[in-house]
């Protein structure tokens, strides 16, 4: 002990009366106490030789070296952290760097190919063809090119029954034996193309079909005329080679495909952006094939009857929330599930699909989506997901009937399907069935899915300004770094207000959780408060908006089953909202436009240019004949089942990462051609079925799959509830593989083992 005195004798801090603080570190941080008053000198006066003042002594030691390695330890634990995050800050502006370089670079890059390629321009060859007189030209300019793309104009109807064959064009594509040698070979046919004619020649319709040639030689077309009486077809013709086989476009446009998806997944850009690069490197690979639109043609791909639909149904929608009405519609439907969360998101969904199976899922979601974020704003739910939830019932509902999603609109429209027994009640008579199945299976799923998410917000915002004011408490308490007694008592100050603040802390979670509960048994009063304070604001307005929605409602149905009407889904959305504006007496005009979802608008755009921009490179024809070939192979007794279950999940996968409308378009004919393939035998309905049950429900696959999807994610990221990528995938790819499947179940049922063909 004497040494220890001795070198304690020596300190000249210890000169003062002071009260000594014991410092030690738990879990929640440094807790302070004052122990007893001893007198400390340095003079010359001897220690008294007592136990109990060497024990105290021996204390003070312990306590104070104990405390300068936990100031020490602190302060370079503070340094430790402070280096970590300067790492990371750097980290993140190379990533950032790096990104905003390699997009540019890639940019720059798809322009200049996109640039450097001439638009061709080929003209129109008009010419016309009779039984008695064809017409045949020589090609003799294919030297470096792969395909031929052959686009002829005519009066041409539906695609050839074998057993109804009466008029019909012949196009021959065919090549000398050898290219090399000097004497004359016998010509050898490569390609026979058959068109049917239409009774009347007055409708011109353009086909398109792209032949890979085997070598380089001189290539002959003859187009021949089989009519019944004599007579000539006016016919328009252009050609143009392309410089990559089917194989090679179609590799490209995958990478493409996936480099889209890449970007939206992770979250590397906007999806719009994503969308608009992916347009460009299409584009630019067009280019380099050979076949570069030219800038009419690209703007003709935008689907603008889709464009003016999301255009007029977002203004009427802007106008119809400042009457507060959907306040009022989350209050009432609160009232209605009394105070049950689940069986109000539960009606929702089932309100969702009943609407979607009449109207379409776009305008369905338009009008549910703000009402579903108010409702849970008034109850402190998570809208995100109540409306992942809805979306996807909507588009399981948009499945039931032949006018409540665009694949089964061109099923249905198609006059060849019509004439073979598919009409709208035959769709929606045997959809309809299936369709209630996915449903009854579907919702208790979805509670599975949801088990373990919590429906409420985490927190209210107290809570989170309360958890803040601790951090910036607890950040100020690291920064002292104690050096003398009044030092080190501050900072026991600072850390003994943070304890206080977590106990407060604690008690309002402890509050918070036992308010919320998956049923408010209180629901009746929350019920009384939420009437005084949500209420219709505009009464006028709103009579004004219910008339005019009514009517664009009423005009939707009318649309579909009366063929007196001369206006698409776009056009009576803008004049509803033209209607709409001039009752409104709208002074504030750009408050209108401002909600407007224009973001979602250009990813439309965007998005159609490049499936359409992909089609050209093959890849939705690949994807069609790839599946053809597949149920030619499968024995003959298994092939209905094989082919029920091949089309409706490579139409569910495909639907999921592309766009269900130009896939559809393209699915139709290549089944058709299957059903009446005298090898193949297989009954036209099924596969139809398969192939519409398969493109509506694969919609739910990803965020992208489906219109509905990006306009909810559109309305909800105005509302600050976006949802990404992955948060949809987590919740609809499930969904969409237990409703494929009992689909799938369904579809087999009806047609192998009942024979409902």
């Amino acid at each position: 002990f004497s040494k220890l005195f001795s070198s304690r004798s020596k300190n000249t801090v210890f000169t003062e009366k002071t009260p000594l603080l014991k410092v030690s570190s738990e879990e929640n941080g440094l807790q302070c106490m004052a122990l007893h008053n001893p007198d400390f000198t340095t003079d010359d006066d001897s220690w008294e030789n007592s136990s109990a003042e060497f024990e105290q002594r021996f204390q003070l030691e312990s306590e104070m070296t104990s405390f300068s390695r936990s100031a020490s330890s602190e302060k370079y634990e503070i340094l430790d952290n402070l280096h970590v995050k300067f790492n990371l800050s750097k980290m993140r502006c190379c990533l950032k760097f790096l990104k905003v370089s390699g997009l540019f670079i890639f940019v720059v890059v798809c322009s200049i190919l996109f640039g450097i390629y001439p638009d061709q321009g080929i003209p129109w060859q008009m010419l016309a063809v009779s039984p008695l007189e064809s017409f045949s030209m020589n090609l003799t300019d294919f030297r470096d090119s792969a395909l031929l793309k052959l686009d002829i104009g005519g009066p041409f109807g539906a695609q050839v029954d074998d057993e109804q064959t009466e008029e019909y064009i012949v196009v021959q594509i065919s090549q000398n034996d050898d290219a090399g040698s000097r004497r004359r070979r016998q010509q050898q046919v490569v390609y026979n193309w058959t068109l049917p004619l239409r009774s009347t020649r007055n409708h011109q319709i353009i086909t398109t079909r792209t032949f890979q040639i085997p070598n380089r030689g001189t290539i002959f077309i003859n187009i021949q005329a089989f009519l019944q009486e004599s007579g000539s077809v006016p016919l328009s013709m252009k050609h143009q080679y392309l410089h990559a086989n089917i194989e090679a476009q179609v590799t490209v446009a995958s990478i493409i495909l996936l480099g889209v998806y890449v970007l939206i997944i992770l979250e590397i850009v906007h999806r719009t952006l994503a969308a608009m690069l992916g347009s460009l490197a299409a584009l630019a690979a067009l280019a380099i094939v050979g076949e570069r639109p030219s800038m009419v043609k690209v703007v003709e791909w935008i689907d603008y009857e889709t464009l003016a639909l999301l255009f007029g149904m977002m203004v009427l929608v802007a106008i119809f929330s400042e009457t507060g009405f959907f306040d009022y519609c989350a209050v009432k439907a609160y009232r209605f599930s009394r105070g049950k969360v689940w069986a109000m998101i539960t009606l929702l969904c089932l309100i969702a699909a009943i609407l979607s199976a009449f109207l379409d899922n776009v305008t369905t979601m338009l009008l549910f989506t703000p009402v579903t974020i108010r409702l849970c704003e008034v109850l402190n739910l998570d809208p995100r997901h109540v409306l992942i939830a809805e979306v996807i019932f909507t588009n399981i509902g948009g499945a039931a009937t032949a006018v409540g999603d665009p694949p089964n609109v061109i099923i249905v429209s198609k006059q060849e399907l019509r004439k073979r027994g598919l009409d709208f009640a035959a769709f929606t008579g045997h959809m309809f069935l299936g369709i209630c199945l996915v449903v009854l299976v579907s919702f208790p799923f979805l509670r599975l899915l949801y088990w373990n998410k919590k429906l409420y917000n985490k927190e209210p915002s107290e809570i989170v300004e309360l958890k803040h004011e601790i951090y910036v408490w607890r950040l100020t308490a690291q920064r002292i770094n104690p050096a003398s007694r009044e030092e080190t008592a501050v900072k026991c100050l600072l850390m003994q207000k943070v304890l206080t603040l977590e106990m407060l802390l604690r008690k309002k979670l402890r509050t918070f959780h036992r308010q919320i509960s998956q049923e408010d048994k209180n629901w009746e009063t929350n019920i009384q408060e939420l009437q005084k304070k949500h209420r219709i604001t505009d009464k006028f307005l709103l009579i004004k908006c219910l008339t005019v929605l009514g009517c664009v409602i009423l005009m939707f149905f009318l649309n579909s089953f009366v063929p007196g009407i001369y206006l698409d889904l776009g056009w009576i959305a803008m004049l509803g909202a033209l209607w709409l504006l001039v009752l409104a007496d709208i002074h504030d005009f750009e408050m209108i436009l401002n909600r407007v979802e224009w973001a979602t608008l250009l990813f439309f755009a965007a998005l159609f240019v490049l499936m359409e921009a992909l089609a050209h490179l093959h890849l939705i024809d690949y994807i069609g004949e790839q599946t053809a070939l597949l149920i030619k192979v499968v024995p003959e007794d298994q092939r209905l089942a094989v082919a029920i279950i091949l089309v409706l999940w490579v139409s569910a996968l495909a639907s999921s990462v592309i766009d269900n409308i130009p896939f559809t378009a393209t699915m139709i004919p290549v089944l058709l051609n299957l059903s009446k393939d005298p090898d193949v035998n297989l009954p036209m309905k099924p596969l139809i079925f398969s192939l519409a049950m398969g493109a509506c429900l694969g919609g739910n696959g990803t965020l992208i799959g489906a219109s509905a999807n990006v306009v909810c994610a559109g309305i909800a990221e105005q509302h600050g509830y976006g949802f990404s990528f992955m948060e949809f995938f987590r919740l609809g790819f499930p969904m969409m593989i237990v409703s494929c499947t009992i689909g799938m179940c369904y579809l087999l049922v009806a047609h192998v083992v009942v024979g409902w063909n």
